[in-house]
């Protein structure tokens, strides 16, 4: 069945499978400890930015990476998982901007991953093999 779709096709479920799945596990973390949104209300407050906002990280690590697994209006899922990195890097992470880990590499790499692979989903959809082709 698969063999009738073209590379770029089969890259794009790939691509969707693997960004979806794996955040999906993240957002599963935040329903099981639901104290860590706690912890990203407090952070927003100290940016002066209203503590509700906490609740977008169910938006961009749970419904997100769910449409972007099925493959419906993956584009915007692709947007709401590139706005959480945002938040989530500018937040949590901006300290570690312009570090190297132990090992040499970007401090940052796996948010830069989920922020450049959400990216990547919203500019070219969901593809053919999609519940909703976009």
């Amino acid at each position: 069945m698969l063999s009738k779709y073209n590379p770029e096709e089969l890259g794009k479920l790939i691509l969707r499978l693997t960004v979806g799945v794996l955040m999906l596990f993240h957002g599963y973390s935040k329903i099981a400890n639901p104290g860590s949104l706690e912890w990203i209300g407090g952070t927003l407050a100290a940016y002066h930015l209203p503590t509700f906002l906490a609740y977008g990280v169910y938006l961009g690590e749970v419904l997100a990476p769910l449409m972007i697994i099925i493959g419906f209006r993956a584009r915007l899922g692709g947007w709401l998982i590139f706005i959480n990195m945002v938040f989530a890097i500018a937040l949590a992470h901006s300290n570690e901007l312009f570090s190297l880990s132990e090992h040499g590499a970007w401090a940052l790499e796996l948010q830069g991953l989920y922020l450049m692979g959400g990216l990547v989903i919203a500019l070219l959809g969901s593809g053919q093999l999609a519940a909703r082709p976009d």
